[in-house]
């Protein structure tokens, strides 16, 4: 990694769903505010911005990370993936994101970007969960108009769902 000088203005370049993109950031600026602000990404959310209440999880290479707590150059030829990058299509919904519609698995909506990507790269994973490991896999989200049921009745809908695809694939 080139050093960094504290001052400066960096460019930082990575894959943001599927999509080459470049950000000038100061080395102190989190991924989550260049998310937000110059590449207007802003179905991640910013909650507590302390890495407590998930409101920011997106995929890095793959793996869930929290926005709030990773510096934008650390991101340097990575691919991320936000809750944007979920549906297939303009006009198309993921399974998941499906599954939270037929299933109200939101209300006001903030915390169901950051569940979403939880709960994607999870069922990659994990194509057969139970109740217990979703409700473990969910710990890390608050959510506070729910209370949980919905979600995780979405989750194990698409998670059939999911099995079912590849069956038939």
């Amino acid at each position: 990694m080139p050093r960094l000088s504290a001052g400066a203005r960096h460019r930082v370049r990575f894959a943001l769903n599927g999509r080459a993109v470049e950000a000038e950031v100061e080395p102190r600026t989190t991924l989550l505010d260049t998310l937000r602000g110059p590449l207007a990404a802003t179905g991640t959310h910013a909650g507590c911005e302390h890495g407590v209440c998930g409101a920011c999880t997106i995929q890095v290479d793959g793996s869930m990370a929290r926005a709030c707590l990773m510096l934008a150059v650390q991101v340097e030829g990575a691919s991320i993936r936000t809750v944007e990058g979920l549906a297939p299509a303009p006009d198309r919904l993921s399974v998941l994101q499906e599954a939270f519609r037929e299933h109200h698995g939101l209300q006001c909506g903030f915390c169901t970007p950051g569940i979403l990507m939880t709960l994607d790269a999870y069922l990659r994973d994990h194509p057969s969960p139970d109740e217990r490991e979703l409700r473990e896999v969910l710990s890390g989200h608050l959510c506070r108009c729910t209370g949980y049921a919905p979600i995780l009745r979405a989750a194990l809908a698409a998670a059939e769902r999911l099995r079912e695809d590849v069956s038939h694939a």
